[in-house]
């Protein structure tokens, strides 16, 4: 009998559950049920009500006659949980199945007394009648009906449309196997306004990705140094200042590749383990890890409505906690550190360039890494085709080369690169210049320096100022030549098959030795064209590495400290998107209209924050800030995966710092769902962030502090909000779109979103609840995060769990406390703190819930002191 078992228990503070063996005398093959916590009454109740419930998978071996024992204590010490025994009651499932209700007198262990009432019920979870929800709740003796709740283990709830993404967390799908695991499915009934009730149930489910995905970036991050290392060797002779120069920076970046190995190490020992709990969150090696990553889901089954899905992605804050807050975070020390770079670069003589430059430069190296062997290839083709006289192949490899060796060019066309050559050329050794100091430093302009030859006479000519137009121009031209004899070896083979057949004797004494010879006549051509590419490789390669160098020794030790720190919050922020877009796709696999938006637009990720503007947090939401920010740089890209192994079905990062791309494999059953613009393209991702601190350190920041840096993120995201809506309004239809109950139209939503943020008002959490529904109407992905994404952060999910619930399916409004209460009590978020602390209680204080917004606040019983 598949089934749940829910009563009220009039006494006591705990009870224990346990199968007794069957009155034939038959045991049972499962002998113990686990120990179930329920909600507790305040202290010092005298007649306290209670509610909790135990599940029966659909395997568990019950019969009309088994026997079930429940036994009640009495509490005394929550902390030490000592305990003292009040009574039992034993029941069979055969009289339950025949009265539905049974109240069972609770009895002193020699069965004697009367010790109070309990009251049991029956409840089948999962299933309608007549498209609507079976009405069950547990009704004390006023005749008031409760919410109901019960946990519910692996398997043991249905799931019809939770698509096989999450259905991965019960084992169901091979895909998500490899992507979500050790889930916690809490099942609840609400009743709506119109007297009937909903099936709610929560979903919690550990990501793999918390450590599957920081792992491959280590490796990049170690890969990318090692490069730069060769490349900055490759160099060639510099005077003996730019060559010290690059010998502090091999050994700085040799420093860093070696703790990054070491890290790397440390990690690779932790088998079977998917997530960091929060009291980790400082621990060197798992720095790179996300804090306490989760996945959360609601369906929600509600009398004549289908079944609907809402997921929110949990997840602490991307902070780099083991450096420490001392220096601010990210934000602070970038701004900082650009403003004394240039001081920096007149101290140890270098060349300033701007965060952009270094960034194109990474840029440019990354994409001469990609297609100078792409052109060799495309080119080899050209060749076969040559040989094998295929026009229509010789046709298609020559218009591929010619775009990309099109793409190549033009991501050389840039000042940056000439003005990098110039100044590698003065950092030579027998360069000679007016300019030129006694230590071999480079002439120097204020702003981004520019070296002139001004009235210098180098001992050797090799470069000038036209030299580098003339170098790439080559390109074009040897590729222009190709072209041209491709045309004329296809119009003089046109030509022949047209012409009359002529005699054999005209034949023989018109053939010459390369009549035929198209491979031969290409062939110079295309050596010309790769040599060519070979000298615009090396060149801009060594002028690029250049300005690099410069970027590295301008800042030597603090450039590398805080790029370190940038790869660690950017690693936990890569994490979390991944893991929220790769639920967001599972959700949306048969929505078209997500699929065409999520082409044309890309995908709108919201994040937002609880942390509060004062202390250590200030320096979080600051590391925050540049984490989220860089995310504007990924791009997402959906694969057939090659099997249905695990290891085929796990995402893959590939790129480099500045230009990551997330493919994600799908099964092939999966990936031929998927319209054909979608299949292997790259998706972009719109990152938003909005922060609103709420606890009592936020109360202490508005009264005595500073709140700019709030109120800088929030209006800088809604801009970016904005413009997101604009690009998605001129490019799809708005019947891509969910349709929501609110009517409310967007142009509104955010219109009102833009007066909370001007307003200035004190902890105006609506900021926070407008970006949510904004972001779910923009078929967004909704990331919540505090410290830990374990106790502010429970609260913001159960409230906006529950605000769905009252705006998109009728929940009573005199209920909706009782279900927040119940969902904060029973929920899966409580059990998220058990995970986190090994206690089920929030890490808050009645006077720091004095400083909160009421509906933020846990119920009496759920908070108290605790680790954080």
């Amino acid at each position: 009998m598949p089934g749940k078992l829910d009563w009220c228990m009039r006494f006591g503070r705990r009870r224990v559950c346990e199968p007794l063996p069957a009155r034939d005398g038959a045991a049972l093959s499962k002998p113990h049920l686990p120990t179930k916590r329920v909600r507790l009454p305040p202290q010092g109740t005298r007649d306290p009500l209670f509610l909790t419930g135990v599940t029966f998978p659909p395997d568990y071996p019950l019969c009309e006659d088994t026997v079930l024992k429940l036994t009640v204590y009495d509490v005394r010490d929550r902390s030490a949980e000592t305990r003292s025994f009040l009574g039992y009651a034993s029941f069979s499932v055969g009289d339950l199945l025949k009265e539905q209700q049974l109240t069972l007198s609770l009895r002193t262990s020699d069965g004697t007394s009367a010790m109070g009432a309990v009251v049991v019920s029956r409840l089948r979870m999962g299933e309608a009648q007549d498209g609507e929800t079976e009405q069950v709740a547990a009704t004390d003796t006023t005749g008031q009906k409760h919410t109901v709740v019960c946990e519910s283990p692996e398997g043991s709830v249905r799931d019809k449309d939770s698509g096989p993404l999450m259905n991965a967390a019960e084992g169901t799908s091979p895909q998500c196997s490899a992507v979500f695991r050790n889930p916690v499915c809490k099942v609840y009934s609400f009743q709506t306004t119109d007297s009937k009730w909903m099936l709610v149930r929560e979903k919690m489910a550990e990501c793999t990705l918390s450590f599957h995905i920081p792992k491959q970036l280590l490796k990049l991050y170690i890969q990318e140094d090692m490069t730069r290392i060769q490349e900055l060797k490759g160099l060639g002779d510099l005077s003996p200042h730019w060559d010290n120069l690059r010998k502090e920076v091999v050994i700085h970046l040799g420093q860093a590749i070696s703790s990054y190995q070491e890290v790397l190490t440390e990690l690779s020992k932790m088998g079977g383990t998917f997530f960091k709990p929060s009291c980790c969150k400082a621990e060197k090696y798992l720095d790179f890890i996300p804090i306490n990553l989760h996945t959360q889901r609601m369906q929600v089954t509600s009398p004549k409505q289908t079944e609907t899905a809402y997921d929110i992605i949990t997840v602490g804050a991307p902070a780099a906690h083991s450096l420490g807050f001392k220096n601010g975070g990210l934000r602070r020390q970038l701004v900082r550190f650009e403003a004394e770079k240039k001081s920096f670069s007149t101290t140890y003589q270098c060349i300033y360039f701007s965060p952009e430059d270094t960034a194109k430069a990474r840029g440019v190296l990354a994409s001469l890494s990609q297609l100078q062997p792409l052109i060799f290839s495309l080119a080899d083709q050209l060749m076969q085709a040559a040989q094998q006289r295929s026009a229509e192949s010789l046709k298609e490899a020559l218009k591929t080369l010619c775009d990309t060796t099109e793409r190549f060019v033009h991501a050389l066309k840039d000042k940056l690169v000439k003005t990098a050559l110039l100044a590698l050329h003065a950092a030579r050794p027998d360069y000679v210049t007016d300019c030129v100091g006694t230590n071999g430093s480079p002439p120097r302009e204020d702003g981004p320096a520019l070296l002139k030859r001004q009235n210098s006479v180098p001992p050797r000519v090799d470069y000038d100022e036209e030299e580098w137009d003339r170098v790439w121009t080559n390109v074009a031209k040897s590729l222009n030549c190709i072209i041209a004899m491709v045309d004329r070896l296809q119009e003089s083979d046109n030509e022949q098959a047209v012409s009359p057949e002529p005699a054999l004797a005209d034949v023989i004494t018109s053939h010459t030795p390369d009549a035929d010879g198209w491979q031969e006549k290409i062939y110079p051509l295309v050596v010309t064209l790769k040599d060519c590419v070979m000298e615009v490789v090396d060149r801009a390669k060594k002028s690029m590495t250049f300005v690099l160098l410069q970027e590295v020794a301008c800042s030597l030790p603090q450039g590398l400290l805080l790029r370190q720190r940038r790869d660690t919050v950017f690693s936990q922020a890569l994490t979390a998107l991944s893991c929220g877009f790769i639920t967001r796709l599972n959700a949306g696999m048969q929505d078209g209209g997500f699929l065409r938006q999520l082409h044309l637009v890309g995908v709108l990720a919201q994040f937002e924050s609880l942390l509060s503007t004062y202390s250590e947090e200030i320096g979080m939401l600051e590391d925050m800030e540049v984490g989220i920010a860089d995310l504007h740089t990924v791009t997402f890209k959906i694969t057939e995966a090659k099997s249905s192994d695990v290891v085929d079905l796990q995402p893959k990062v590939c790129g480099w710092r500045e230009c990551y791309t997330v493919e994600v494999p799908l099964p092939r059953c999966m990936f031929k769902l998927l319209p054909a613009e979608v299949r292997g393209q790259l998706l972009h991702v719109y990152p938003v962030l909005f922060n609103v601190g709420i606890n009592q350190q936020q109360t202490l920041a508005e009264r005595f502090g500073d709140i700019s840096l709030q109120e800088r993120i929030n209006q800088k995201s809604l801009e970016n909000l904005e413009n997101y809506y604009k690009s998605l309004s001129d490019n799809s239809p708005s019947k891509c779109l969910p349709s929501f109950q609110m009517q409310t139209n967007l142009e509104e939503l955010l219109g009102t979103l833009s007066q909370h943020i001007a307003s200035r008002k004190k902890k105006n959490v609506e900021i926070l609840w407008l970006a949510g529904v904004i972001c779910r109407r923009l078929n967004g992905i909704r990331f919540t995060s505090c410290k830990s994404a374990k106790d502010r952060t429970s609260m913001s999910v159960t409230l906006e769990q529950c605000s769905l619930l009252r705006d998109e399916h009728q929940l009573d409004s005199e209920h909706f406390s009782r279900a927040l209460d119940c969902m904060r009590r029973e929920g899966c978020r409580i059990e998220n703190v058990q995970k986190n602390i090994k206690c089920r209680k929030y890490a808050f204080n009645s006077l720091q819930l004095l400083a909160f917004p009421k509906c933020y606040r846990p119920p009496d019983g759920t908070y108290g002191k605790a680790e954080t």
